[in-house]
């Protein structure tokens, strides 16, 4: 059974070089940016039809500063997770995100931090709004597994037998692998999101939403980690885990332990409007 050798993809849509630094737009940070404008749209669109209680202006804070919680948070998180021994050696490259390295579990941790300053500010309850974007960041999730896939990054095992194994270019050994980036984007993108739409109208109490999208997450990533290669210079953690199914375990625990606390605390949402037919 032969694999799919896959072609030769460009990486970068473009490429600047600026000041002998060359950099560029990668189709997985393309991807983010249509993940970023389609969940900017959806939320206009309730603005528009009254199924949230925001203003077209609150909704372009929410976008914005979500936006930047995520790069940060996702740069900051790659560096101290996956790779601190070569930034601390190479300080400058920090900030090479065109580059590569980006961590989902340090990108959740800083759009986090950056809800919870700007409901501190505006006096929502901070999971009131991640509730909101946990039912729409799917759609990036998706799109940036994609995004990787084009990229011809991160991607699987060596596979055996599979009808759909293919070869990326981009792999040293030439070995058929599984595409994980689609097994990611099928499970954190598709399925995600038709789980956390699905709720859009239903009373829940607030952070269960947000809970559940963390368990969710957690759960598919730990699955595909067994089909993705590992990062070449961690490898194998206790001989058979990943750095990323130790992220998604400990998020897993904590997505769980909400859910528990929010359940029990039964408090309504400030923000979203309840119903099939909420501009009626």
């Amino acid at each position: 059974m032969k694999p799919i050798v896959l072609p030769v993809f460009e990486r970068f849509i473009f490429k600047v070089n600026l000041f002998g630094v060359e950099f560029g737009a990668t189709w997985y940070g393309m991807m983010y940016a249509l993940g970023f404008l389609i969940g900017y749209l959806i939320l206009l669109y309730w603005v528009k039809i009254k199924k949230i209680k925001l203003s077209y202006d609150e909704v372009f804070d929410v976008v914005f500063i979500v936006f930047i919680g995520l790069i940060l948070g996702a740069r900051i998180g790659y560096i101290v997770f996956y790779n601190l021994p070569y930034y601390l050696s190479n300080p400058h490259k920090m900030i090479a995100v065109w580059e590569g390295g980006m961590s989902f579990h340090g990108g959740l941790i800083g759009v986090i931090v950056a809800v919870i300053i700007y409901a501190n500010i505006k006096k929502y309850h901070p999971f009131d709004i991640l509730d909101l974007i946990s039912m729409i960041a799917p759609i990036g999730l998706g799109l940036g597994r994609i995004g990787n896939f084009i990229n011809q990054e991160l991607y699987g095992r060596v596979a055996e037998g599979i009808p759909w194994a293919m070869v990326f270019p981009t792999d040293p050994q030439r070995l058929p692998r599984h595409p994980s980036q689609l097994y990611e984007a099928f499970l954190e993108g598709v399925v995600l999101f038709i789980i956390l739409f699905a709720t859009r109208n239903k009373n829940l109490p607030v952070g269960v939403r947000a809970s559940l999208f963390g368990i969710l997450y957690a759960v598919f990533r730990i699955l595909v980690e067994f089909f993705r290669e590992p990062d070449a210079h961690i490898g194998y953690i206790l001989g058979f885990l990943t750095a990323g199914q130790i992220l998604s375990l400990l998020l897993l625990i904590a997505g769980t332990l909400l859910l528990l606390y929010f359940r029990k605390q039964n408090i309504r949402s400030r923000i979203l409007v309840y119903g099939k037919n909420p501009s009626k």
